[in-house]
């Protein structure tokens, strides 16, 4: 049988194949895919010769884990261990440079917020101009020479020994408010001093942020450094040298501020995060911090080191805070879902117990004792604030307050007043509400068209009665005053 005549197209199709096959012999496009193949089979073989049968178990092997959902076991947020996501801050800390600014009119610059272990310059972290950093420490000096000046305890003439007579008097006026540093505020603390108004707030980008409220030049009063490459989560004024204060951070540093120096010293650097810090009245050596999962370390500032450590919480303690007419007396609030009242004098290095310990279903964010001492406050996210009374704080009272925060805002925490009168605690109505000791119950709310974002941690002027600091999420301060 004659063979089929090829057409045209059939023709040329041939003769492109052959020409193409030509092309790929002479590129060795085949012997590189061999190649490659074989490779990949020999991978494939050694991969399955490692695998196991689920059901059998392998010496050594780590264990598959299943993850899932917190709903899905029945866990609340909140009873995380201290690895998982922090109670007040959700965030992932930024540790490369930052650009910030103090306040929309003010200029802003890039700050290097690396670990640096040891002093920074205040000149080299000021988030600024350098004119303004010379201004402050000027400032900074006057007010700690009028602390001294005052004879120490700083109590207005006038207003010694009175409670405030009525919540009425308390108000924020407009030149009371400012944006102090960029984003949420952690901590804030109003300084000890009888003839100047200064708040210091720490935020979650490791700003310290200094607002002088009676400014009077063509500045606004605001003083902004970045020493800490993360959360700023407690401060501590020096009660006899204001220019001296401790800031401590996430990242585990604490630093010391020396104004006459011009530096933030480093005091302590560790691995762990550090949420708290607290200093007792008679004791301006020694340093009390908590870190890493329920630890609360001493710190020696005659030989720069930690001296102590007790392991007295299941997780991290958000606040310490020491009884002031009984200073051996410390309280300590935990995610753990207790507050713990310590007597430092039974407290030894092998065997921590406590005084006396006040449940609540969720973690607590704040125990403060009463300027008396004869009470302690505990503030949890249960909605409850918890009053402890009597001899050993054996007499438990609750009172209901909703502490359920947004994400994105700080927790709130009740503070106490002047007396042991009132507790004020930060609400989600942009309002700070008054608790009644007495009557056990909310009796007033503070509340101003000049707040325009919700304040939700506190701290009081010490020696100026009606004088409240409110700081926010957004990093404003409001500052009320009252008459007396």
């Amino acid at each position: 049988m004659a063979p089929k005549k090829l057409t045209d197209y059939e023709r040329k199709r041939l003769d492109n194949i052959k020409r193409n096959a030509e092309v790929l012999a002479s590129l060795k496009i085949h012997s590189t895919l061999n190649d490659l193949s074989s490779s990949a089979k020999s991978q494939r073989a050694k991969t399955k010769s490692y695998k196991v049968s689920p059901k059998k178990k392998v010496k050594g092997e780590s264990p598959i884990v299943i993850r899932r959902s917190l709903r899905s076991r029945g866990i609340k947020p909140d009873e995380l261990s201290a690895g998982g996501l922090k109670d007040d801050y959700t965030e992932t800390p930024n540790k490369k440079a930052k650009t910030i600014g103090s306040s929309p009119n003010k200029k802003v610059k890039t700050v290097d917020s690396s670990r640096e272990l040891g002093p920074i310059s205040m000149r080299d972290v000021y988030v600024g101009k350098e004119s303004e950093d010379r201004k402050f420490v000027e400032t900074m000096l006057n007010v700690s020479k009028g602390s001294r000046d005052s004879g120490g305890d700083g109590l207005e003439g006038g207003c010694e020994g009175k409670e405030i007579k009525g919540l009425d008097t308390m108000s924020l006026e407009e030149g009371n408010v400012a944006r102090v540093v960029p984003g949420r505020i952690l901590s804030v603390r109003v300084f000890p001093s009888v003839d100047r108004r200064m708040v210091v707030v720490g935020n979650k980008f490791g700003n310290v942020g200094f607002w002088n409220v009676d400014c009077v030049d063509e500045s606004d009063g605001i003083y902004v450094y970045q020493p800490h490459s993360s959360p700023v989560s407690g401060i501590v004024v020096q009660p006899f040298s204001t220019f001296k204060m401790f800031t401590c951070c996430y990242d585990g540093f604490i630093r010391l501020m020396d104004v006459e120096k011009e530096m933030f010293d480093l005091a302590y650097s560790g691995a762990d995060s550090i949420y708290s810090i607290a200093q007792r009245a008679d004791d301006v050596n020694s340093l009390y911090f908590s870190e890493g999962r329920g630890e609360l370390n001493i710190w020696d500032g005659r030989t720069g080191k930690p001296s102590s450590s007790w392991g007295l919480h299941e997780t991290r303690i958000n606040s310490i805070h020491f009884n002031a007419c009984n200073t051996n007396m410390m309280a300590t609030s935990s995610s753990d879902g207790t507050a713990c009242i310590w007597d430092l004098r039974k407290v030894v290095a092998d065997k921590a117990e406590a005084l006396n310990t006040v449940n609540h279903e969720r973690a607590v964010h704040a125990a403060y004792f009463s300027p008396s001492g004869s009470i302690l406050a505990t503030t949890s996210l249960d909605d409850s604030i918890k009053l402890l009374t009597g001899a050993n704080y054996e007499n438990v009272s609750k009172i209901h307050h909703n502490n359920q925060t947004g994400r994105w805002i700080s927790s709130f925490k009740g503070i106490w007043g002047w007396d042991d009168s009132h507790v004020f605690i930060g609400n989600m109505k942009r309002g700070v509400d008054v608790i009644s000791t007495a009557e056990k119950r909310c009796i007033d709310t503070l509340v101003s068209p000049e707040i325009t974002a919700i304040p939700c941690r506190f701290d009081v002027h010490p020696h100026k009665f009606g004088m409240l600091a409110g700081a926010t999420s957004g990093g404003q301060v409001y500052l009320w005053t009252s008459s007396c």
